[in-house]
């Protein structure tokens, strides 16, 4: 499920690109990281903990707080980089001595691509970069304005809607 913040609580933060934040939703606190929305807006995808604990289902409306979170959040590492990681030991010391922001970006860079083939391409690029002392990925546009990769998902036509 995927909830788009409206424009006035999307204008309120302080970026157009990922922003992590912390609140509740109907009561219930939660973290997670808004996607942007190459509208200049944000998007959040409501994982099923956070829809259970907050009783929300899709289509209803909820109570949401929100703010920017204090610190951010390590991504997920997900199990092919992390072996790649492993395996060079230069890339591993620059990968730890980078931010969570960096990381993120990293993985977002990394795990956006649609064939296969170019994920492992992507992971051996990284993995030459860091080795090498590159602390951010590059040509990685954060925003989602110069792309629409980073779009809000759109539910299917919804038979309440007739």
């Amino acid at each position: 499920m995927f909830l788009r913040l409206p424009k006035k609580a999307s204008d309120q933060l302080p970026s157009r690109n990922m922003v992590s934040v912390e609140g509740t939703m109907n009561g219930f606190a939660f973290a997670a990281t808004l996607q942007p929305d190459s509208e200049g807006g944000h998007w959040l995808k409501v994982e099923p903990d956070l829809s259970d604990g907050a009783n929300a289902q899709p289509g209803s409306e909820v109570d949401l707080e929100i703010s920017p979170a204090k610190v951010e959040p390590e991504p997920e590492v997900p199990d092919d980089l992390r072996k790649a990681l492993s395996a060079a030991p230069a890339a591993l010391g620059v990968w730890n001595d980078t931010t969570a922001i960096a990381r993120r970006d990293w993985i977002t860079w990394m795990t956006q691509v649609k064939r296969v083939e170019t994920r492992v391409i992507r992971v051996e690029k990284m993995i030459d970069m860091l080795s090498k002392g590159k602390r951010r990925v590059c040509c990685f546009d954060r925003s989602g304005m110069a792309s629409k990769a980073f779009c809000c998902p759109i539910a299917a036509e919804d038979s309440r809607d007739e």
